[in-house]
């Protein structure tokens, strides 16, 4: 799963939960029953772990290309130089 289908998945995972989440509250509300309102969330649950925790290919869609080793070795990564807080003062 790349970056982009993570993000997705994610955001999917939660609107998904919401809506179930809303959907059992109201209809245990309207029929009365705390026990119809849990099957429905849970249902609603594993219906939402089967969409999006499996490398389904649409999470797929938007693959990172890495660089080949070997070109790599030709462009060294930048070191990073420290950074001196103290500066002196140069009396005059």
């Amino acid at each position: 799963m790349d970056w982009q289908g993570q993000k997705i998945a994610e955001q999917l995972m939660q609107i998904m939960l919401i809506v179930f989440a809303v959907v059992a509250f109201s209809v245990g509300y309207v029929m009365g029953s705390f026990q119809m309102m849990i099957q429905i969330y849970a249902g609603g649950v594993v219906l939402t772990t089967l969409v999006t925790v499996p490398n389904w290919p649409w999470f797929n869609r938007y693959f990172l290309q890495w660089l080949d080793p070997s070109e790599a070795e030709k462009h060294p990564k930048p070191q990073i130089q420290p950074v001196n807080s103290k500066k002196k003062s140069v009396k005059k």
